[in-house]
This record gives C-alpha cells, sequence and structure tokens, in this order.
C-alpha cells in the first residue's frame, strides 16, 4: 500500500477536473514516449520491447499511470494504489524470468520516471497548474514510482530466489537421471532434465567422489569449475557429495585432478555425458578397492579394475598360483609371495627386488632359489608366469 507518511505530507492536495482529463488524455502518448526512452537508453531493453512484448509494456505503463492519475485525483473505490503495486510486482518477476537484471529493471524506471515527469508536468503546466501545486504534484509522482520500484524489485528477487530453487531441483533431478543408467528411457529422463534446468549439455562428463568433509573445504574449488557442473549424493554412497564435472578431458583432466586432489577425491574416466553413470560406477569400484586411499585417479588402476572384475575368479587365481607353496608355514610363504611379485614386476632384476623389499640382494637370491624349487620349471613358463603375474599383481579382493 502507498505509504501513509508519504500521502500524508501532501496535506489534501488533488488534482482539478480539468487537468486530469487533460492527463489523462496525454497517457497513451506518455507511455510511448516512456517505452521508446527506455528502449534507446537501456542497453538491456535494446529490441526487447518491440511487437508484442512492447505492446504489453506499453500498456502497463499506461495502467501504472492510470492508476497514479486515480490516486492524485482521490477517486473513491478499490484502492488504485493496490492494483499498481501488484502489477509492478508481477513485472519484476517478468523480467528476471526474460533474464533482465535488476540493474537494468531500475535503469528502465529511472528513465520511464524522467519521460513520464516531463511529458505529465508539460500537460498539467500547459493547463494551468500554480507552481505550489506543481511540486507537490511533482513529490506524488515521484513518490508513486519509487514505490512501483520497490515493488518490482521485490517481485524480481522472488522469481530470481523461486526459479532458482526450481533450477536447483531441476539440475538435482538431472544428476539423478544420469546415474541410473543408460537405458534410452534413462538419456530420455536426462534430456527432459536438462532441457528443465536450461543446461547446456557437454560433450563429457567426469565424475568425482568428494567425501562431505572435503566437499566443504573444497568449495571455493568447486567454484572454480565449468558452470555446469552438477553435484548430488547417492543413498548408498554415505558422507560423499558426487561432482559430474563438464569437459574435463583431454589437457582439462590435469587442471581439474590438481584442483580436486588436495580434498581426497576419486575422479573417474571422462565419457560422453548421456554415459555418466560409467564414469560415476568406476570411480566408486576404485574408491572401494582402495579405501582410505586419496587422492585418486582411475585411469591409474584400470588394471585393477579388469582383474577384480570378477572377485572369486581372482580368489580361484590365487590359490592356484599359490598352490606350489601350500607345505611352507605361513610366516615363510607371506615372504615368498611378497618376493616372487617383486620379482615378476621387475622382471627378475635382483638388485631391484631388493631395493623394492628392503632386503639384502643375498636374500634376495636365498629366496628365488626357494621359489624356483618349489615351482620348477613353471618358472620359465610364459602361461604360469602370466597367471602369477595377474594373481600377484593386484589388491587382494574378497569375493
Amino acid at each position: 500500500m502507498f505509504p501513509e507518511d508519504k500521502t500524508s505530507a501532501l496535506g489534501a492536495f488533488r488534482l482539478q477536473a480539468g487537468v486530469t482529463e487533460s492527463l489523462r488524455h496525454a497517457l497513451p502518448e506518455v507511455a510511448g514516449h516512456a517505452v521508446a526512452a527506455i528502449v534507446q537508453e537501456v542497453p538491456a531493453y535494446a529490441g526487447a520491447l518491440t511487437g508484442e512484448m512492447g505492446t504489453k509494456i506499453e500498456l502497463a505503463v499506461r495502467a501504472a499511470l492510470g492508476g497514479f492519475l486515480n490516486l492524485a485525483s482521490r477517486k473513491t473505490g478499490p484502492s488504485p494504489m493496490a492494483a499498481s503495486l501488484e502489477g509492478a510486482y508481477a513485472l519484476g518477476r517478468g523480467e528476471a524470468r526474460s533474464g533482465r537484471s535488476l540493474d537494468a529493471l531500475l535503469a528502465a524506471y529511472r528513465v520511464g520516471a524522467r519521460v513520464a515527469w516531463r511529458e505529465l508536468a508539460a500537460v498539467t503546466v500547459g493547463a494551468g497548474m500554480a507552481a505550489p501545486a506543481l511540486a507537490r504534484f511533482a513529490e506524488l509522482t515521484f513518490a508513486y514510482i519509487d514505490e512501483l520500484s520497490a515493488a518490482s524489485v521485490t517481485g524480481h528477487s522472488d522469481e530470481l530466489a523461486t526459479s532458482g530453487r526450481a533450477r536447483r531441483r531441476a539440475l538435482d533431478r538431472l544428476a539423478q537421471s544420469l546415474l541410473v543408467g543408460e537405458p534410452a528411457q534413462a538419456v530420455a529422463a536426462a534430456a527432459t532434465a536438462a532441457e528443465a534446468a536450461d543446461w547446456t549439455a557437454p560433450q563429457t562428463l567426469t565424475a568425482v567422489l568428494l567425501p562431505d568433509s572435503g566437499i566443504r573445504a573444497a568449495r571455493p574449488v568447486v567454484d572454480l569449475l565449468d558452470p555446469r557442473t552438477l553435484q548430488t549424493t547417492v543413498e548408498h554412497l554415505r558422507d560423499t557429495s558426487v561432482l559430474l564435472v563438464p569437459d574435463a578431458h583431454g589437457a582439462a583432466r590435469g587442471h581439474l585432478l590438481r584442483l580436486v586432489a588436495p580434498h581426497g577425491a576419486v575422479t573417474g574416466p571422462p565419457v560422453p555425458w548421456s554415459l555418466a553413470r560409467h564414469s560415476f560406477e568406476r570411480a566408486v569400484r576404485v574408491s572401494r578397492l582402495f579405501p582410505g586411499t586419496a587422492p585418486v585417479d582411475t585411469e591409474e588402476h584400470l588394471v585393477d579394475l579388469v582383474v577384480t572384475a570378477d572377485p572369486r575368479a581372482l580368489a580361484d587365481l590365487r590359490e592356484q598360483a599359490l598352490a606350489p607353496l601350500a607345505g611352507e608355514r605361513e610366516s615363510t610363504v607371506t615372504k615368498l609371495v611378497e618376493t616372487l611379485r617383486s620379482w615378476l614386476l621387475h622382471q627378475g632384476r635382483r638388485d631391484d627386488v631388493a631395493a623394492d623389499l628392503f632386503v639384502h640382494p643375498q636374500t634376495v637370491r636365498y629366496r628365488v632359489a626357494k621359489l624356483r624349487e618349489l615351482y620348477g620349471d613353471r618358472l620359465r613358463d610364459p602361461e604360469w608366469l602370466l597367471l602369477l603375474t595377474v594373481a600377484l599383481g593386484t589388491p587382494t579382493v574378497t569375493p
């Protein structure tokens, strides 16, 4: 409602009937001039107020000025100010939906107020209004426009808050749709969610798992990522946030890894955006293979991923590979297994094996001799060497 202190300051001011009629007759022209000035002087409105949109805005300006005249002439009936404020509020929301900033909206009000007052003042002076009355009329005019401007600002802010919450919900739905899977219906759901969130699809997405403690510390880092980055949570990953980072492939991957590494991240591979689930699932698998180890780049563990795809088969393979050690004591088996693994990985180079195990080269010689005794010719058989390399070259996985 129009503030009481502003109306009371005007005392019993009231437009004379003749002046009111002159002003009402001039309203269409005043509104047209105001709109034309806004288009010319406010860049955000250049070309925006032509056609149907221009007609609607001009009608809104005319209605606002009509409400002002009703207020100034003290017409009885429903409050003209209430209707004008409601219209200004709706205008602010509409401008936010159109993507125009609050600064642009306020600039439009300033330009419109200047032009409107110039036109209205010319009409009232021409109608014979005395100087003291004209001063009061000016006060009422600018107080009225201030109130309309404030209502539009509120509408603009409310729309941004509402649309912001709606967009965040749409982005979360998009992220969830991408993590569900790749059947046709899931891709279609993701495409629909992307459109609802006004999200431009990238070429690739890279899944990044961050512990919640890390995501709080990494907030400034997340702000440095592509603004299309999606963030969500998954029920079965407690205390973990999932980021889906756009176009972090090629040279950009190194930049991403450097940004998230200090925050305990597990980073999946870049994949086509609609296949983001694959990057996410790979990151989850690697995080389970190497719990408590961070940061982790899944692309450095492809062999581990391949050979642990079937944990029970890997367990059987290990059992077969270590069968020749079955008659040895447990402590001896442990030392022989670590020596055999290092011997395989270092292609039999004794000094490298000794350095890897922190033992004397003579100790390596003794253990390898024992292994040759237990395995016999199998340590010269390419098939057995492959079996042993696969069985011992990866983390132990419980089937």
